[in-house]
């Protein structure tokens, strides 16, 4: 964990600083600080011409977005005036705007030009709006390993499961019927955890609740697969604790929970994108704060789908009463 923090928070050479240059039509101070940007090698231009600049500061992606003046002050705008959209609560964001400003002061010959600055106030732009849903994320993982993978230990531990042979139970019925108990289970406590989110800290739900129920689903359809993985042949309380923590460690620093999984290394991303958690954190953000639907999202839905099907059918060729 710390070698994994170590290299996501790992210190820089050099501040960069992402910034989100929209075009506009009537503006003629675009190409000079475009070219003044390019020259200093802190910053990386984004260049927008519509609002997806929007979703991109509210999801962290940009520190800064700069609208330029208009001659004739389009849009509402004071004349010469440029907009600077930010995010206050983001020490990165509050930097890149000193920078920007410093840039455009060298530009006039050191005089400060006239800015506006402006901030988003809609949802999804807070931390705590991030925070949740990797947080019913970590929920679903937790109680999916442990709350399969323990029960069948235990009972395996306690000669319970021999019981069955003397049954007509199938393996395979007795295995998926744990899943779904654990299914049924688990809707009280994201019920609890998005009821205290909403009353104390305003965080909605942007998509459809039929979105958002289907993510949670799949998303505890695959950790349960991944329990009764790891418990078809565990014999012990102590085996089966080790390998689920094996599971869940590179998931707790990678997948996006506390912190956004961007941090790491471009090399590692595919990896990072195929964990189970990374894409049930990704559909959950998806349907929470930006509205999208399934479809929109089928990447992570087909991830969680494979990440189901594939443990519970391999546990099910394994499994031993």
């Amino acid at each position: 964990m710390a070698v994994s923090l170590g290299i996501a928070f790992r210190e820089k050479p050099k501040t960069q600083i992402t910034v989100d240059l929209v075009s506009r039509a009537g503006s003629g101070s675009i190409p000079s600080l475009r070219e003044a940007l390019a020259a200093d090698d802190r910053f990386t231009v984004h260049e927008s011409v519509d609002d997806s600049w929007r979703k991109r500061l509210r999801d962290g992606k940009t520190d800064l977005v700069i609208i330029p003046p208009t001659a004739d002050g389009a849009e509402g705008d004071s004349p010469g005036t440029w907009n600077l959209w930010l995010e206050p609560r983001r020490a990165e964001s509050l930097f890149a705007r000193q920078a920007i400003e410093n840039v455009l002061m060298k530009q006039q010959g050191g005089s400060p030009p006239p800015m506006h600055d402006q901030e988003l106030s809609e949802a999804g732009s807070r931390y705590i709006d991030f925070l949740v849903p990797g947080l019913l994320g970590l929920n679903l993982m937790g109680g999916g390993l442990f709350g399969v993978g323990f029960v069948l230990v235990d009972m395996r531990v306690k000669k319970l499961l021999k019981r069955f042979l003397a049954t007509p139970l199938r393996h395979g019925d007795f295995l998926l019927s744990v899943m779904l108990s654990r299914l049924l289970f688990m809707f009280p406590e994201i019920c609890a955890l998005l009821g205290v989110s909403w009353l104390l800290f305003g965080v909605e739900v942007q998509g459809s609740l039929g979105s958002l129920v289907i993510v949670i689903l799949l998303g505890g359809f695959a950790f349960a697969g991944l329990g009764l993985l790891i418990a078809s042949r565990a014999t012990t309380l102590e085996t089966a604790s080790g390998l689920m923590n094996l599971v869940m460690l590179p998931m707790y620093v990678l997948s996006g929970v506390f912190f956004s999984s961007d941090r790491f290394p471009e090399a590692v991303q595919p990896f990072i994108r195929a964990l189970p958690l990374t894409a049930l954190n990704t559909a959950l953000r998806g349907v929470m704060l930006e509205g999208l639907s399934l479809g929109e999202m089928w990447g992570p839905i087909l991830t969680l789908v494979a990440w189901g099907v594939v443990s519970f059918v391999v546990a099910l060729r394994i499994f031993r009463w």
